[in-house]
């Protein structure tokens, strides 16, 4: 073994420092009505000495929180008691399966299955019981912030139930769903976390460091005592049926009534292979419309669960949000947002050694200006050290189109972490295509530091002008990159804000010739609150941009070509998390391309009970530019309420109204009702667009109006 400085003495420090917690063995299941009072709770010896991570990191919790952890031949069951001073006080109101639960208390279970200190299952639940999975993997937090990836979907049993000293839960997790096979002499890394909503505070049983929490599993417990325990291979068969109305504007409409299936299965305790057969998405959720006021792409978050389900395997940063892959290109037209039908897929995933690996092959059919094409890709990465990697990956891409019959895309990159607070980014990519010229590659490498006190970061990338990557997504082509960030955090005591901080950051960005095309500089200041409030303020935004292609912002509207200085400034502020009725406004304002441009934007969320929640937001893009027509206003707006029978059967609506559009208002209808683990009835209502366009500018909306009941069924044969 080589030894890095630094490295070395973070391992010891994580195995020395590894609390250990014991699962006892019992011959039937526990009582799990969501209480701990069976006497079989009682014969494990509970998990204690939380710390707080937030607001005051090391100090014991300010609640007192119990877990014991049992066991049978087929499943791990955990019982919480979140004791509570002020019961009356406890938040809970999320009632939808895999819906954020930031609002509410909640109590999170990391499983690392297979002890390499590398990533786990997570296992989320509130005191209504309601359930939250996802993966944690090289220790990376998901691309929107949270603890953990939410695409993978998991089977488990929970209960929960608010009582007199605080809430308890009951957690079933069968050894199916982590897919584990060994069965001797166990050994699991473990770690849980508690949020008490109202004082915005996070409590962890270790890795409670403000910049670690419960992500860095290298410093998770050791759980003990699972022995002799049946076979946990992992075999779900999903079928599903599907019946549907479709007309989309200009076409005869349809009437298509089809069927497929997904399944999932555990070639070993660390390789899960996925297959998926006429691959439907009618069930997922709706993309919110963008109006997109820049030259360049928009970067829309991926929804659709074969996709998701251990999507952080595949992920190969650029930069700046860039990805080498990015799914939406599968599937999903990127101009129009119509769905290109999915003959079927493949995708194995998971860890062999020290080797984490994501191998995937997806078939389209031809469907409107789409060709037929195939996509394939590996993704390999060794692990180093903790959260050290080296990796590769390729892709490649065949189309019936024949100007553009193939695209190869192939990169190499790392990720370095030394003493803990500093982390090493770099990568090489390259791309081929039919009559690929020179300039298709791109470097970059990157240094942060992150720490209580700062968090810096210095990076230069070089993107060629024909760097093409068709299955990944790039903001920018044709770019000489040097970009600079410091954020310094301060906890002053002043009553009632928890922490302030000032960022400055700097992007230089000419093209490759040294032209210049993208400079960007900016002052921030921001301030947290003890309830969750904020506020995020722009001092100044200033801009040079150079447009080489008319930019199209809106009906007839064409920015021209030309250089471009202007500058904007921000002002924001967010309520407290902590109340029924929660708010925020955006308000940025400023010079735009040589005229003028002014974005209000207002959110509220109001939840008066655990069944019934409501949203609204409005987005007002006020335009004064020095071109013909070049006075308007554009506005977005979304209305969403959510009604819960109870936690399986959910009703939730969402209209939206995009002034930009010949045909402004849309509308998505959902039920969904869980009749068992895994598995669903859908009955779906929607006028406008399912999937939004991630294309440069504002091209024209494709409506559809659409009636659909799809039906799934999972079983393990």
């Amino acid at each position: 073994m080589f030894l890095v400085p630094g490295v070395g003495a973070q391992l010891k420090t994580a195995q020395e420092s590894a609390l250990i917690a014991q699962a006892v063995a019992v011959e039937h299941p526990p009582k799990l009505d969501g209480t701990v009072d069976d006497s079989l709770w009682q014969s494990a010896i509970p998990v204690t000495g939380f710390r707080q991570q937030e607001p005051l990191e090391g100090e014991p919790a300010t609640e007192k929180t119990e877990v014991r952890i049992l066991y049978t031949r087929h499943a791990v069951y955990f019982g919480i008691h979140c004791f509570d001073s002020s019961p009356s006080r406890i938040i809970a109101s999320e009632l939808r399966r895999d819906v954020s639960q930031d609002l509410d208390d909640h109590f999170e279970v990391l499983i690392d299955s297979n002890h390499d200190r590398r990533g786990g299952y997570v296992f989320q639940i509130n005191p209504l019981g309601t359930q939250m999975d996802g993966l944690i993997v090289e220790e990376q937090r998901d691309n929107s912030g949270s603890d953990f990836d939410p695409g993978w979907d998991g089977v488990w049993t929970s209960e929960a139930r608010i009582g007199a000293d605080g809430w308890t839960a009951t957690i079933e997790i069968p050894f199916t769903t982590l897919n584990f096979t060994h069965s001797r002499q166990v050994l699991w890394g473990l770690n849980f976390k508690r949020f008490i909503r109202r004082k915005n505070e996070e409590d962890l049983w270790t890795a409670y460091r403000r910049t670690f929490g419960i992500t860095k599993v290298s410093q998770a417990g050791d759980l003990r005592g699972i022995e002799d325990i049946g076979s946990g291979r992992l075999f779900i068969v999903k079928p599903y049926g599907l019946a549907r109305y479709d007309q989309q504007t200009g076409e005869n409409p349809k009437f298509p009534l089809t069927g497929g299936v997904d399944v999932k299965y555990g070639l070993s305790s660390g390789l899960v292979l996925n297959l998926t057969g006429n691959t439907d998405f009618a069930d997922t959720e709706v993309d919110l419309e963008p109006f997109n006021i820049t030259p360049f792409k928009v970067f829309i978050p991926e929804k659709r669960q074969f996709f998701l389900e251990n999507a952080g395997v595949f992920n190969f940063a650029l930069g700046d949000g860039d990805q080498l892959f990015f799914s939406r290109q599968i599937g999903i037209d990127p101009i129009t947002g119509n769905q290109v039908p999915i003959n079927g897929g493949a995708k194995l995933t998971g860890r062999v050694g020290r080797l984490e690996l994501g191998v995937m092959d997806v078939d389209t059919r031809s469907s409107g200006p789409n060709p037929y094409a195939n996509f394939g890709l590996v993704r390999l990465k060794e692990s180093l050290w903790a959260g050290s990697y080296i990796g590769v990956m390729g892709i490649d891409k065949r189309s019936g189109d024949v100007l553009d019959s193939f695209n190869q895309t192939g990169g190499v990159d790392t990720r370095l972490v030394f003493w803990k607070d500093w982390f090493v980014d770099a990568h090489m990519a390259g791309t081929q295509s039919l009559g690929s010229a020179s300039g298709d590659s791109d470097l970059g490498a990157s240094l942060s530091y992150r720490s209580n006190w700062l968090d810096a970061t210095a990076e230069r990338r070089k993107t060629g002008p024909n760097f093409n990557p068709e299955v990944g997504f790039v903001e920018r082509q044709d770019s000489n990159e040097t970009y600079g960030d410091a954020t310094f955090k301060l906890r002053p005591r002043i009553t009632g804000i928890r922490e302030l901080q000032f960022e400055g950051f700097i992007l230089h960005a000419p093209d490759t010739l040294d032209q210049v095309s993208t400079q960007e500089w900016q002052g921030t200041f921001r301030a947290d609150l003890h309830n969750g409030g904020y506020t995020d303020d722009d001092i100044a935004d200033v801009f040079t941009q150079r447009i080489t292609t008319p930019f199209h912002i809106y009906k007839s509207v064409f920015i021209p070509n030309g250089i471009y200085h202007f500058a904007r400034h921000q002002l924001t502020y967010g309520s407290g998390q902590d109340r029924k009725f929660t708010y925020n406004f955006f308000e940025r304002f400023g010079g735009y391309y040589g005229g003028t441009l002014n974005e209000l934007r207002v959110r509220a969320n109001y939840r008066p009970a655990a069944k019934f929640s409501i949203s609204a937001s409005e987005t007002w893009d006020r335009f004064r530019l020095p071109l013909p027509n070049g006075n308007f206003s554009v506005v977005l707006a979304s209305l969403q309420g959510n009604y819960s029978f109870n936690r399986f059967l959910t009703f939730t609506s969402l209209l939206q109204m995009d002034t930009s559009n010949a045909q402004a208002v849309s509308a998505n209808l959902r039920l969904r009702y869980n009749y068992r683990p895994d598995s669903d009835l859908y009955i779906i209502y929607n006028i406008g667009t399912q999937f939004a366009s991630i294309a440069p500018a504002n091209p024209p909306e494709v409506r559809e109006t659409r009636f659909a009941v799809k039906w799934t069924y999972s079983f393990a044969p």
